[in-house]
């Protein structure tokens, strides 16, 4: 029943993306309007959630009217609007052409809390989601892309009022990258690669600290020294998993 659900959801998504499609009559209003009522129905639309409808209007006054009175806040909004409508091409394009365009803003840590966000909305997939499919193999670029826009934010603005959720997310980051890691390492494992995997797992230790793939890159530090008859670096690492782990499995072998 849940998948069915589940599946209900994704038919209703597709079709609420549809009904909000733009249509000529739309477009020819657009294409007359004043700034001020473009972007008041902007504002409108996007008060209303119909983010589809507010990108258009906002999309029209920044091709129309430049340089404007909302100018800036016309670009700030597609910013978010961009994010809401999971549009993460888009939206990094317009993050990346404010802060080339806008670098003293006063609203810049804002600017690179976005592009946190939609480099770490872009890592998920919401099908994915949905189904509860782990997907921590796939490409991390977005993942890694996110993380350094938190770190950006926090070590150039540390009294933004961003900076706390940034560090919240850069753990689950953290989390995220450092299992990924994980799997490229096993993936060696099973190649019987195990200088790749040492190095692999050795990554985890020096990147990614105190996450929960810690224990696991050490298990597999100590078998792939193992492996290589590299018995004093087996020793080492089996030292600092009885500190931290005393009860593994591994220190019995």
């Amino acid at each position: 029943m849940y998948k069915i659900a589940q599946g209900a959801a994704l038919v209703l998504l597709s079709l609420a993306i549809t009904a909000c499609s733009s249509s000529p009559e739309d477009d020819d209003v657009a294409s007359k309007a004043s700034p001020d009522v473009l972007y008041s129905q902007a504002r409108t639309s996007m008060e209303l959630g119909n983010y589809s409808k507010a990108v258009r209007s906002l999309e029209a006054l920044d091709s129309r009217f430049p340089f404007g009175p909302h100018k800036t806040q016309v670009q700030l909004d597609l910013i978010y609007a961009y994010y809401k409508m999971d549009d993460a091409a888009s939206g990094v394009a317009n993050i990346d052409r404010f802060l080339r365009l806008n670098p003293t803003h006063p609203n810049i840590d804002y600017v690179y809390y976005m592009r946190g966000l939609t480099n770490m909305q872009a890592d998920n997939y919401l099908f994915h989601d949905l189904m509860n499919i782990d997907r921590t193999d796939r490409d991390p670029k977005n993942a890694q892309d996110a993380f350094k826009d938190f770190d950006r934010l926090i070590k150039s603005y540390p009294n933004s009022k961003y900076s706390a959720d940034a560090q919240q997310r850069m753990q689950f980051l953290k989390n995220r990258l450092a299992k990924y890691s994980i799997q490229v390492a096993e993936y060696y494992i099973k190649m019987n690669a195990w200088s790749a995997a040492a190095v692999r797992a050795q990554s985890v230790m020096e990147k990614f600290p105190g996450t929960p793939s810690t224990e696991r890159a050490l298990e597999i530090m100590v078998k792939a020294y193992g492996e290589l008859g590299q018995e004093k670096l087996q020793q080492n690492v089996k030292t600092v998993m009885k500190a931290n782990f005393p009860t593994n499995e591994v220190l019995s072998n």
